[in-house]
């Protein structure tokens, strides 16, 4: 048979493959690999997941000790929060890892995801030019930052750069502006919608002629990008429990969307709130700056991230480091600790 003819056969029996093509297309989503890397195993993975854990490095660590320790292979889309929620709604990913806690709620409470689970947090900072025309550094009140970053865009001082593009970091954009009675406006032009993700973002700001481009960033993006952002400085952090920025894993309903492998969405919680991945989240770091902190079963102590019940209820089961407990084994979800 001709390669092409293999080709052909291989869609035909794998529609599972056109379902990740067409989302990969459709989101404008550069990858390396191919229709037949997609499928050369069976136990493989679909996570849809934030710009933010793709763009700090934080997943290739943490996807290379899963796969090293459970033998699972994980494609991963990555997208804003709201796509990959989007993704999870149409069933065309297993799991979810995604922040926007209010959007992950409403999410579980139409009954697309099931278990959610706070794995991790960070917080939100800002970053501008060093000479800083906003003068927002050293403030403590973010209502007063937010009006003086907007009193500099009406004088023609500065620039805000929005990911503008509905993720987890854009909502939260979108409630600071909100605390001071703001609906941005792109057509004001100086708050400037790049549509993009968070690391291009922060090139796009990092590039402003005027050297007057102010942004709001995760500090895992921050840390993991700033040597090469040479006109950019943190101006803003740990002002307000506002800039808090936890984070949700999150399997996609098998009783809504029967395709799923919902064995394996399992299995990769399961890894992420275990002993062994908590400290994997807490170890990983970048020129000894921890980009993220571990949270299972205490993310009530961060703001807007209270821990449920049947969170703590489910998960703990799957968790043999779960608050100084001995190791439980689990022989369905066979996680290695």
């Amino acid at each position: 048979m001709s390669e092409s003819g293999i080709m052909k056969g291989f869609l035909v029996n794998n529609k599972k493959a056109l379902i990740i093509l067409l989302i990969l297309i459709t989101a404008g989503i550069s990858t390396t690999f191919t229709i037949l890397e997609v499928f050369r195993s069976k136990n493989r993975l679909i996570l849809a997941t934030t710009t933010s854990t793709n763009d700090s490095g934080l997943l290739d660590y943490i996807l290379a000790e899963f796969d090293k320790s459970n033998g699972v292979i994980v494609d991963v889309l990555s997208v804003g929060t709201g796509q990959a929620l989007e993704i999870g709604q149409r069933g065309d990913a297993d799991v979810l890892l995604v922040h926007s806690r209010e959007r992950e709620e409403e999410f579980i409470d139409n009954s697309y995801g099931i278990h959610r689970a706070c794995v991790m947090y960070n917080d939100f900072i800002i970053v501008g030019p060093s000479s800083d025309p906003a003068e927002i550094m050293g403030l403590d009140n973010i209502s007063t930052i937010m009006n003086r970053i907007k009193a500099g865009g009406e004088s023609g001082n500065t620039t805000f750069y929005s990911r503008g593009d509905g993720s987890g970091t854009h909502s939260k954009e979108l409630s600071l502006w909100r605390l001071i009675g703001l609906t941005p406006n792109p057509s004001s032009g100086w708050h400037v919608e790049t549509g993009d993700g968070m690391g291009n973002t922060l090139m796009i700001t990092n590039q402003d002629s005027s050297n007057r481009g102010y942004t709001l960033v995760d500090r895992g993006t921050w840390l993991f990008t700033k040597d090469s952002l040479n006109f950019l400085d943190l101006l803003v952090e740990e002002v307000d429990e506002i800039l808090l920025n936890p984070y949700g894993a999150i399997p996609i309903n098998p009783e809504v969307h029967s395709h799923v492998n919902y064995d394996l969405a399992l299995k990769f919680v399961g890894f992420l709130v275990s002993k062994k991945g908590q400290e994997l989240i807490g170890n990983y770091t970048v020129n000894n700056e921890k980009l993220f902190n571990p949270s299972f079963g205490f993310c009530n102590t961060t703001h807007s991230c209270d821990t449920t019940v049947e969170e703590i209820n489910f998960w703990t089961q799957y968790n043999g480091g779960y608050l100084g407990r001995s190791s439980i084994s689990n022989s369905f979800l066979g996680i290695n600790y």
